[in-house]
């Protein structure tokens, strides 16, 4: 059984910063695609950013020049450190990998994280 494990979420006033965590664990072969998604409250999921397993990283526009994202590939996790926020960007936000697993490759999905950008 593969989980995906988010934390770093929480409060923050607009203009700070927050790191979000997410690993992977269970009977793991191959981690391909690492992702951040989010979704506010009546809106649809978006993705916010991603990375391949070769690291090659691409981000929703709303984020670029203040989100970074990362991966651990030896620790099977990745990270994604959000810089200068703005109240726009509360949301739960949700780690994604794409994991080849006991033979099969499929979409696993984290338990979601809250993060609330607000004064």
């Amino acid at each position: 059984q593969v989980q995906l494990v988010e934390s770093g979420g929480g409060l923050v006033q607009p203009g700070g910063s927050l790191r979000l965590s997410c690993a992977a664990s269970g009977r793991i072969f191959s981690i391909y695609t690492m992702g951040w998604y989010r979704q506010a409250p009546g809106k649809q999921r978006e993705l916010v950013a991603d990375v391949t397993s070769a690291g090659e990283a691409r981000y929703v526009d709303s984020v670029m020049g203040r989100f970074t994202i990362s991966r651990d590939n030896a620790k099977a996790s990745v990270y994604l450190q959000m810089n200068s926020l703005k109240p726009e960007d509360t949301a739960i936000y949700y780690c994604n990998a794409d994991i080849t697993a006991q033979g099969r490759r499929g979409s696993f999905w984290g338990q979601g994280t809250q993060v609330t950008v607000s004064s």
